[in-house]
């Protein structure tokens, strides 16, 4: 019979760069290219609002990570609760003729509840082994 080796840490990220992904690398390089670019089009004092902004959001949504996710998936799940209603409200409406139907079964519920305390009031400890023994044994103990 052949042997399978099933690959195992599938979740980790492949490392390039020391403690540095794939992911995080290459939201560094874009951060840099966004860095260098403001610094040949924009004055200084823009120049710096933008690298500082590039370089907090590169160290947030690449290093930071909440309960063991990324922060990215984090603030999509934000979005999400802050979109979705607060309060949820189901209006369905009832006609007469479900209502009588309802009734009919809330009384055949009754019935069965009656009778099914009737039957657990005649079972006994004898009863419950036999009933244990032929579980057991797969039906092979008829009793």
């Amino acid at each position: 019979m052949d042997r399978f080796v099933a690959p195992q840490f599938i979740d980790v990220e492949d490392r390039i760069i020391g403690p540095i992904t794939t992911r995080q690398f290459i939201m560094i390089v874009i951060g840099g290219v966004i860095a260098f670019s403001s610094y040949k089009l924009l004055d200084t004092g823009t120049f710096v609002f933008v690298s500082f902004f590039t370089a907090i959001s590169i160290v947030i949504f690449g290093f930071i990570k909440i309960n063991g996710k990324h922060f990215y998936p984090f603030v999509a799940s934000v979005i999400e609760a802050v979109k979705r209603p607060k309060v949820r409200v189901w209006c369905k409406k009832i006609t007469e003729s479900d209502l009588s139907a309802l009734r009919h079964i809330g009384d055949k519920q009754e019935e069965i509840k009656s009778d099914f305390t009737l039957r657990k009031a005649t079972m006994n400890q004898k009863r419950l082994s036999e009933l244990a023994l032929i579980v057991d044994t797969g039906g092979i103990y008829e009793g």
